[in-house]
């Protein structure tokens, strides 16, 4: 179901996609949170599409433990789509999997 504006509803509220693509480099990373911040100002939850990551490594962990930790301030969930094996079992690997998708 989605409102007017085009924005999905979850069932506590507007639900978003928010597309993570990469290679991201360390430096882009407040960058990367100011416009999810931007992007999930009244949604109840964000959804992170990273198929376009490309290679999982530390830098793409890095953030979306940032994207989840900008999320929580706001009072919203993320969730991941489309998430490749390798960056799950990275997350996994870092002792994020409880934390992060």
């Amino acid at each position: 179901m989605s409102n007017p504006k085009g924005v999905a509803l979850h069932e506590h509220g507007p639900s978003i996609v928010f597309p993570i693509g990469g290679p991201i480099a360390r430096e882009e990373l407040p960058s990367l949170c100011e416009r999810f911040r931007a992007a999930a100002e009244g949604a109840c939850e964000v959804v992170c599409d990273v198929g376009g990551l490309g290679r999982a490594d530390a830098v793409a962990v890095d953030a979306l433990a940032r994207v989840t930790l900008t999320a929580r301030r706001l009072g919203c969930t993320v969730r991941l789509r489309h998430a490749s094996d390798g960056l799950v079992g990275l997350v996994a690997f870092m002792g994020l999997d409880g934390v992060i998708g």
